[in-house]
């Protein structure tokens, strides 16, 4: 299993701040059965900054040291970059794709709007040759109040990426049913843990993919399996056209 999001590098974002903390953020997701991670530190942060030389660096001390301890896991360097209006900074070498050469940027919104430039600068990005993945939308206020407002970013050319503590159901049955319905419109197009630590915020991907199995069937894990392989190496996620939500009340009761 991949997983594409994860805060396991140490001290440098609000996950894992030792090595020793990340060995065990990497003996916990041996566990869930994962045998791949991207390292996503925050970037372009109000309070972190990590450019790919860092993280590249990082990345491969944390990889001698699995190797050492016998650990089966192989991390791959990414980044979470905060969507703040910079432009300029997509056009410097302190970017990193996924696994980067993917071409994929994963984009992070602030937890409560979404900015007045946002659809605007997306658009531009795709223009630098970027792929944009949002991720973890139903973690956003204005998105759970207006579902419509990602509608339109996916129809132009974002996809997203859900957490699996969210589908799990680890942040509330109100994020736990806006994850469904995202789904249910064809708005989700990966599953990540965003773990920052072994316990509270884990990884719990086994978890979301026994729910997603439930609820929507084995071909729709295996479909959101390959899109994990399917970044990693660059190419073109398959996505259904995104649906429209017909009905406009909030806090996902489409």
């Amino acid at each position: 299993m991949i997983d594409l999001h994860c805060h396991i590098l140490p001290g440098l974002d609000d996950g894992a701040q030792t090595m020793e903390e990340s060995v065990e953020m990497a003996k916990a997701a041996v566990d869930q059965g994962i045998d791949t991670i991207v390292a996503t530190p925050h970037h372009l942060h109000t309070r972190y900054s990590n450019p790919k030389s860092l993280i590249i660096q990082k990345t491969a001390q944390l990889n001698d040291e699995l190797f050492q301890q016998g650990i089966d896991l192989t991390v791959l360097p990414g980044q979470e970059i905060r969507l703040n209006g910079d432009l300029d900074a997509f056009k410097s070498e302190e970017l990193l794709t996924i696994n980067q050469s993917s071409g994929y940027v994963f984009l992070e919104l602030p937890n409560h709007e979404i900015p007045h430039y946002a659809k605007k600068m997306i658009y531009e990005i795709q223009l630098l040759g970027y792929k944009p993945v949002l991720v973890h939308p139903e973690r956003n206020k204005m998105i759970r109040q207006q579902p419509n407002e990602l509608y339109n970013l996916v129809r132009n050319g974002a996809i997203t990426q859900v957490t699996a503590a969210s589908i799990a159901g680890k942040l509330g049955r109100e994020i736990q049913k806006f994850s469904f319905q995202m789904i249910e419109l064809n708005l989700t197009h990966l599953v990540a843990s965003n773990a920052h630590d072994s316990k509270k915020r884990g990884f719990f991907m086994k978890e979301a993919y026994t729910k997603i199995e439930k609820k929507f069937g084995t071909d729709l894990v295996y479909q959101l399996m390959e899109n994990a392989h399917v970044v990693l190496d660059g190419e073109m996620v398959y996505t259904d056209p995104p649906e429209r939500s017909r009905n406009k009340k909030r806090l996902g009761i489409f």
